[in-house]
């Protein structure tokens, strides 16, 4: 939702800081400041949160429940106590908002948020109606562009400067390959060790959750008995439908991090769901603070080699 919220508040006047990509030593600040037993993503959250904090005058961290109207789906309840977590782990933080993102509430959920979050940096006015219609029209965008097969960072490159520059060539490819998982891993670079740029070296073409577009997702949701409780993990499994139902993908990889709750659930759903499906191979990468780029690319290469090899045969 970043595309969104950039908008948002460069339209309401504010410089946006973001914290910069994630390196080895937001990692060890998020090990040291979070709890033991927290899972790698909310470690890494507490590393970006300690690296960012010194560097702005307001610390933005929304207490995500909900991003579904009139929706019984939720977030993680890690996510839902996140800005609590943060505010008895690390010292000297600045102003945070921690406004409840609850679109389930009803239709104007948002709206409603976007004006709360503007009283509180003391704007007001048709200013912030404004910035609300375009940071909605920018979003929209992103997810088009994301569901026309454009890659992740070129999409929020487009959204946030109109313009993007990544032209690497890369060999045509011949598998193509859905990497589905929760988007703070799958798009973290230092985490999932540059698994998307070394999947498009070896001739791989990814798929992910946010390329299947919306309403195909959305009516994947009618192959569950039984709806999922949290939002990313309905997504994960939806996607799996749709690439498996589509014929889309000679193989699927499930990104999933170490001691994730609802992971151990929905990874069983997505191997089950692709051994009924042709026996569609299915990997699982479990990721965690210790997990080493040797250890992920060697399995990833030989799942490849694999799927090249099934083709001829």
């Amino acid at each position: 939702y970043y595309p969104f919220w950039y908008s948002y508040f460069t339209s309401l006047g504010f410089e946006v800081v973001t914290s910069q990509p994630t390196t080895k030593y937001s990692l060890d600040l998020g090990v040291k400041e979070a709890v033991n037993d927290a899972c790698l993503p909310i470690k890494l959250y507490h590393g970006h949160v300690a690296e960012l904090k010194d560097k702005v005058d307001v610390l933005f961290l929304p207490r995500m429940v909900s991003v579904r109207k009139l929706d019984a789906e939720t977030f993680c309840p890690k996510f839902l106590g996140l800005p609590d977590m943060i505010r008895n782990s690390i010292d000297g933080l600045p102003e945070i908002i921690d406004e409840k993102v609850d679109f389930a509430k009803g239709y104007f959920s948002q709206w409603r948020l976007c004006l709360r979050i503007a009283k509180q940096l003391d704007v007001h006015g048709l200013v912030v109606l404004r910035a609300y219609i375009k940071a909605k029209k920018v979003q929209e965008r992103y997810i088009a562009d994301l569901a026309k097969g454009l890659p992740f960072y070129s999409a929020l490159e487009i959204a946030v400067t109109g313009q993007t520059d990544q032209q690497e060539v890369t060999p045509e490819p011949d598998i193509n390959l859905a990497i589905l998982g929760y988007p703070y891993l799958i798009y973290d670079s230092f985490v999932n060790v540059s698994l998307f740029d070394k999947l498009a070296q070896m001739g791989v073409q990814s798929w992910t959750v946010e390329m299947v577009p919306p309403k195909r997702l959305e009516s994947q949701g009618e192959n569950l008995t039984k709806q999922l409780f949290w939002h990313f993990s309905n997504r994960t499994i939806r996607a799996t439908y749709y690439y498996l139902k589509e014929k889309k993908v000679d193989g699927i990889v499930h990104v999933t991090a170490f001691g994730c709750g609802p992971d151990s659930m929905v990874d069983k759903l997505m191997e089950l769901e692709a051994k009924n499906n042709n026996r569609v191979p299915f990997l699982t990468i479990s990721l965690d603070e210790h997990t080493g780029e040797a250890g992920v690319l060697t399995r990833i290469e030989a799942f490849v080699d694999m799927l090249r090899l099934r083709r001829r045969a």
